[in-house]
């Protein structure tokens, strides 16, 4: 067991011996010192784990002290203990960055608990993690291998989400390995689920179903609308662990009024998925209603996504919404300044839509710049590098000046991103899209079918059939669709990106925040 050190500094340090020695008799090391300038040259001449720092000491105060300490050697943990209980005295105490505040009389066990929160915590934690993963291992693979409805796969994608972001938190990790596999498992299970009753979603009115990207406008925001300004926010790629990493900024200026999950369409990319959002409808039939929004041939997903706010409009005239509205996409993080400029213009309306596409643009530079890739190496570091764009972003500043005025907003995406591995290979002619998990295209060719979901009728998906002889294929789990041509070369370049089109819990249980103002 480690041995930790402790430096005690207190101007009556002979009348806490007891509690010195109730530390020593646990294991812990205890330099005790009886002002501050002799903490300061302890400091100087050895290292310390922890500095238990007595506020009210002649000379050199407690406060005076902890500036040095904190200047010399910032990321020692610094408990300060006082008589003191002046709400000024502990402000400027926390102010300083100290890890505790105890208040005398001291009692052993009130002193223990502080330097095991602060030198034990992570392998406590860790501990306990660790354990109650393992409870809720068989609970899950139960679930995951029975019969299950959409609702129960979104409480077990958020389950592995949480206990993904736990693990991830533990000093050594020993369960990850093992979550990753129940990830595996669990995706191979939800896919054939949508493979038995994604169709019936689409058609049969009686069918259980989840809230699909088609309906998100008007099962979830146009019933909120009212006469104060409401935000929606469409962040691309956000996916449910994005969202959690991201959570606790944003409710430091909202409550959360709702978080639930929605699912998207397939194929679950920008193209069909957010313009289905917008238009509140299925990609078949914004294909035969709109033809002049719908850019069928473009096999740029970005170019199919331009008109967006025409497909706004219509929804809003479908469902009788004579309402002002405005439509914001941001590419550049130039353009979410410009709209941050113009924010009081945005008070005029009752519906605010700001598409951000900086995930989905993350997603594809991890793709293609080997920096962002080196980056992005894994799960935790997207997770990281997002969290990080998030901090820094127009975006967060649009969110701020939301909650100041104490309105409400929206979070939600079009789709999420799965991390593949495992290569399929596929042919097809020079029309057959670029997407690495999904292909449409007249005779396709490839061998086997584990690991797709395959679509001989398109039109049964209300999925847009250009030929004849046109079909869809899916990639399921962890595979990507990869060309004979050159293909040595082509999986390298792909295998263990992230990537968006396909039929994983990632990519297709996808979260929906709403949200209100702290100071409404």
């Amino acid at each position: 067991m480690q041995r930790y050190n402790i430096l005690w500094a207190d101007d009556e340090i002979d009348l806490l011996k007891p509690h010195i020695l109730f530390l020593r008799d646990r294991g812990y090391d205890v330099t005790p010192v009886t002002s501050g300038a002799d903490a300061i040259e302890a400091i100087d001449q050895q290292p310390f784990d922890i500095v238990f720092l007595d506020e009210n000491m002649p000379g050199m105060t407690g406060l005076e002290t902890l500036s040095y300490i904190k200047g010399s050697r910032p990321s020692i943990p610094v408990v300060m203990i006082t008589k003191n209980e002046e709400e000024h005295i502990m402000e400027e105490a926390i102010g300083s960055k100290i890890a505790d505040y105890l208040i005398k009389p001291l009692n052993p066990n009130q002193i223990l608990i502080s330097v095991k929160k602060l030198l034990d915590n992570r392998r406590l934690v860790s501990d306990r993690t660790n354990s109650q993963y393992q409870q809720d291992f068989r609970n899950i693979s139960m679930k995951v291998n029975d019969w299950i409805d959409h609702n129960e796969w979104a409480e077990i994608y958020k389950k592995l989400v949480y206990w993904e972001l736990e693990i991830e938190d533990t000093e050594n990790k020993s369960m990850a390995e093992v979550l990753e596999m129940q990830k595996v498992e669990a995706n191979s299970n939800f896919a054939r689920f949508v493979e038995d009753n994604y169709e019936s979603w689409l058609n049969d009115a009686d069918a259980d179903k989840p809230v699909l990207s088609h309906q998100l406008l008007s099962k979830k925001v146009f019933p909120e609308i009212n006469d104060k300004p409401t935000f929606l926010i469409v962040i691309d790629n956000l996916r449910f662990d994005q969202w959690k990493i991201i959570e606790r900024e944003v409710l430091n200026y909202f409550n959360l009024l709702e978080e639930s999950a929605y699912y998207s369409i397939l194929p679950t990319t920008t193209a069909y998925a957010r313009n289905s959002i917008f238009a509140g409808e299925l990609p078949l039939e914004m294909s035969k209603k709109y033809p002049h929004l719908w850019v069928p041939d473009d096999d740029n997903e970005e170019g199919k996504n331009n008109n967006e706010e025409g497909f706004l409009q219509e929804n809003l005239k479908k469902h009788r919404l004579d309402i002002k509205t405005s439509y914001h996409k941001i590419i550049h993080a130039n353009q979410g300044k410009q709209l941050n400029d113009n924010f009081s213009n945005l008070l005029n309306n009752q519906l605010n839509v700001v598409v951000y596409n900086f995930v989905d643009m993350l997603s594809h530079a991890r793709t293609d710049i080997r920096m962002i890739k080196e980056l992005a190496a894994d799960e935790s570091a997207y997770r990281s590098l997002t969290r990080s764009w998030f901090l820094h972003s127009p975006l967060f500043d649009l969110l701020k000046m939301v909650a100041d005025k104490g309105l409400r907003a929206m979070i939600t995406t079009d789709h999420g991103t799965y991390r593949v591995k495992k290569p399929f290979k596929i042919a097809g002619d020079r029309n057959v899209n670029t997407n690495l998990r999904y292909k449409q295209g007249k005779n396709l060719g490839y061998k086997g079918t584990n690991g797709i979901f395959e679509v001989r009728k398109p039109e049964d998906l209300h999925l847009p059939k250009p030929n004849v002889s046109t079909s869809y294929v899916f990639a399921t789990e962890d595979t990507f669709f990869a060309y004979p041509n050159n293909y040595n070369h082509y999986v390298k370049y792909y295998r263990d990106t992230f990537q968006h089109g396909g039929v994983s819990l990632e990519e297709m249980i996808i979260p929906f925040i709403s949200l209100i103002s702290k100071r409404a």
